[in-house]
């Protein structure tokens, strides 16, 4: 495929930017400079790629002309040369294809991460937290900051449910894909005879909401006070602060008691119906792929069995893109860069096929 002309229209959009960003006042709104900071990172990556994808062409060229030079030991050394060069095309090629394809719109924004206990009981709330401190552990790792939401605790340690917001730079981007059932097969801690059990917890992630996304309108929206519950001797539970959220057209309903503050658990219990909406309009657009993608990595459905945690034989397995870890030990102690870098790779490659490239 010829990129010449994609690539012309990508520099002068490039050149623009940089002129942009070296105008005085460009900070003034630092969310509009942010996005086009983000483009202008991602063209100058584009760039870069295609400037090293040209010279790996013209070093295909020369050793090929040098194999029919008639030097023997010239011939020898391109011939050599010549399927290091190939391989290092195809993966700039790669590079290139997928830097041009267009950004999806709520990739760089911040994430709702919703986790609940499944069936299994007890178990499924325990490994809810499980999964909890394996996200919490993995956004360190990421320099992200995590800040708990809504949570309904389970008398046993665990969570029923547990909304926790993530923010950092591409937040949604790499844990969109997370959303599903995950399946744990372990020997429970109440397991006298060390039998192993099948738990399940649910993961959602939603990218952050903004107003612009959904306009609430004040008619379709109605907020009620009531007094919090969860555990005694709390200081939540002594103030009429949990704020409880219906939106009239949908039926969606949230529930905010975190915090002390009314205000606060309405702004919370707001940004979580705000992510929900859009979670239900992207499940709309989501039913518009084409039916390979989604056999790829799935439509990301809250309903869909994803990956298995097999403690026994210290296994993790995801089943869209029939990836097997043999280090769970690891894995759930947040090292789950590589399933989200094979899953990342996956749906490019289905974008890719869509998209008529490659």
């Amino acid at each position: 495929m010829d990129y010449s002309s994609i690539i012309t229209t990508k520099k002068a959009r490039f050149q623009l930017l940089e002129d942009l960003m070296g105008q005085e006042g460009f900070f003034d709104d630092p969310k509009k400079a942010g996005e086009l900071t983000r483009e202008h990172r991602r063209l100058d990556f584009l760039l870069r790629d295609w400037d090293s994808y040209q010279k790996q062409i013209r070093e295909l060229e020369d050793s090929r002309e040098m194999v029919n030079s008639g030097d023997a030991d010239f011939a020898a050394m391109a011939l050599a040369e010549i399927p290091q060069i190939e391989e290092r095309l195809r993966g700039l090629e790669k590079a290139v294809q997928m830097a041009i394809l267009p950004p999806d719109p709520l990739e760089g924004r911040d994430a709702l991460v919703e986790l609940r206990a499944g069936t299994g009981g007890d178990e499924a709330s325990l490994f809810a937290a499980d999964l909890l401190r394996m996200y919490s552990r993995y956004a360190e790792t990421q320099g992200w900051r995590v800040e708990p939401l809504e949570s309904s605790p389970s008398e046993v340690g665990g969570f029923k449910e547990v909304v926790v917001k993530i923010s950092g730079e591409e937040v949604f981007r790499r844990l969109r894909y997370e959303s599903g059932v995950h399946r744990v097969q372990r020997v429970p801690a109440t397991e006298a005879q060390g039998r192993i059990h099948t738990s399940t917890a649910t993961v959602a992630v939603l990218p952050e909401a903004e107003e612009v996304d959904f306009e609430l309108k004040q008619e379709e929206v109605r907020v009620e006070v009531c007094r919090s519950s969860g555990a005694g001797g709390q200081g939540v539970n002594t103030t009429d602060s949990a704020v409880q959220v219906l939106h009239i057209p949908t039926g969606i309903i949230v529930r905010c008691q975190d915090g002390r503050s009314q205000i606060k658990n309405k702004e919370k219990a707001l940004s979580i119906l705000r992510s929900r909406l859009l979670e239900k309009k992207q499940q709309e657009e989501a039913a518009k792929y084409s039916a390979h993608r989604r056999s790829l990595i799935g439509g990301g459905g809250r309903e869909e069995k994803i990956r298995t945690y097999n403690y026994p034989q210290n296994r993790v397995t995801d089943h869209r893109i029939d990836l097997t870890l043999y280090s769970l030990d690891m894995f759930m102690e947040g090292r789950i860069q590589d399933m989200i870098d094979q899953l990342l790779a996956s749906d490019l490659e289905a974008r890719l096929a869509e998209a008529g490239i490659g």
